[in-house]
């Protein structure tokens, strides 16, 4: 395969030209002004942009256990229609993974998907936060990672104890820091909305006090963390001061939370409700300056699907949770370069080798000799989101006019989609 007269954007490389790339064996053969060979496939992309596969760290393909909300290969699915070769699948499935056969039952059925689905352990058994999981064994049968994703890890003694072992094993550990003790109603931020709607929400203080904490605890251990889905705007300067300390911290921040604010909720209802919960301006702008100066390393999606029937439920009784690999991307150029926060290599940096690097992946570059994991774009595309791949609908965006669009993404030299 050829793939002709494509800009290819490489982060990692710094690498912004016009050029052909060649694949081999699933391996990129060559770069440069190319001739094709006899019998080769050729893809023209001339006027559009070819980049690394994007790679999010953070999304629920409930697989097992919830597969009518989606399930391992409709999952992979999404992903591949939103550009991503590479996702990381939480640990919060029913049952947990917390065990080497859950975690075989993920990773064998991943094999059979045109994309790689990873995914992580948990830190707890049971996600209880009492007792941590045998990382060891976990990580020796492939898990990616750990995290307790969906509750946060209260016991310090334990979340010491899990970094230093995490630190061990060269993995990272991922945290979702919201003090429970502190929050009256989940999924939506405790501030002007909540109180019109008349309820108590998660004030950002949760978020922070937990945030502060492992960042320290991270500077400590020297164990490389992962602040998830960061919403609040101190929580930002928390992980700005860490990194300045020297803590090997990575944060994340999802495109609902750069996109939106907890007004969504008077729009959108249960469509605009996750945890963390949507926040202030004054929020959105703090991320949007964290992923402008590095402070946030990575775009993660927080994919969560849900059924439209436990969406319909009232406020307060259902689930959180957006679906976001369909419309991440796009997202991200409309709401991020297109105003000229990010340029097009900062987002796609975001998406690529900064995630490759958290968890220690050979991905997220377009180099000779690397895996052919790639996407082609048009970034001036508009269109609006109507359907998607995924099995659940659950997306406040269905409906906007977005811009930058998908039309193929390929892994390991085969394409797993094409517009």
């Amino acid at each position: 395969m050829i793939i002709q007269h494509g800009r290819m954007i490489d982060p990692k490389n710094q690498t912004d030209q016009i050029t052909d790339i060649r694949i081999k064996d699933g391996i990129i053969d060559a770069i440069g002004n190319l001739n094709p060979e006899p019998n080769e496939d050729i893809i023209d992309a001339s006027g559009l942009v070819i980049a690394p596969g994007f790679i999010d760290v953070h999304v629920h393909f409930r697989d097992p256990g919830l597969t009518y909300k989606e399930d391992i290969h409709t999952g992979s699915l999404a992903a591949a229609k939103g550009g991503y070769t590479t996702v990381i699948c939480m640990a919060n499935t029913k049952p947990t993974v917390d065990n080497t056969d859950t975690l075989a039952y993920v990773l064998n059925k991943a094999e059979k998907e045109k994309i790689r689905v990873l995914t992580t352990a948990a830190v707890s058994q049971g996600l209880k936060g009492q007792q941590l999981v045998p990382m060891e064994d976990l990580a020796s049968n492939g898990a990616a990672g750990f995290t307790d994703d969906g509750i946060p890890l209260m016991d310090e003694t334990l979340v010491l104890e899990a970094m230093q072992r995490a630190k061990a094993l060269n993995l990272p550990i991922s945290f979702h820091e919201e003090d429970a003790s502190l929050i009256v109603n989940s999924g939506i931020h405790h501030g002007a909305v909540s109180e019109k709607l008349g309820m108590f929400g998660a004030p950002s203080a949760a978020e922070d006090v937990l945030v502060a904490r492992d960042c320290m605890l991270s500077l400590y251990t020297g164990a490389t963390i992962n602040i998830q889905h960061i919403s609040s705007a101190n929580s930002v300067a928390l992980v700005r001061t860490a990194k300045q300390l020297g803590a090997p911290v990575y944060a994340e921040a999802t495109p609902h939370h750069f996109s939106l604010t907890d007004e969504a909720v008077l729009k959108h209802g249960t469509l605009a409700k996750m945890n963390p919960p949507l926040r202030t301006e004054n929020d959105r702008q703090a991320i949007i300056e964290g992923l402008k100066d590095g402070t946030i390393d990575i775009i993660a999606t927080d994919h969560a699907p849900h059924s439209a029937d436990e969406k319909a439920r009232p406020f307060l009784k259902a689930p959180s949770g957006i679906i976001g690999l369909e419309t991440a991307f796009a997202l991200g150029i409309t709401n991020l370069v297109k105003p000229g926060h990010l340029t097009l290599s900062q987002l796609i940096e975001k998406l690529t080798i900064h995630p490759a690097n958290l968890y220690r992946l050979p991905y997220g570059t377009l180099e000779i000799g690397s895996s052919a994991d790639l996407v082609i774009f048009d970034e001036n595309k508009t269109w609006t989101p109507t359907t998607f791949a995924s099995k659940s609908s659950n997306s406040p965006f269905i409906g906007q006019t977005l811009t930058g669009k998908v039309k193929m993404t390929i892994c390991k030299g085969n394409i797993a989609y094409q517009e």
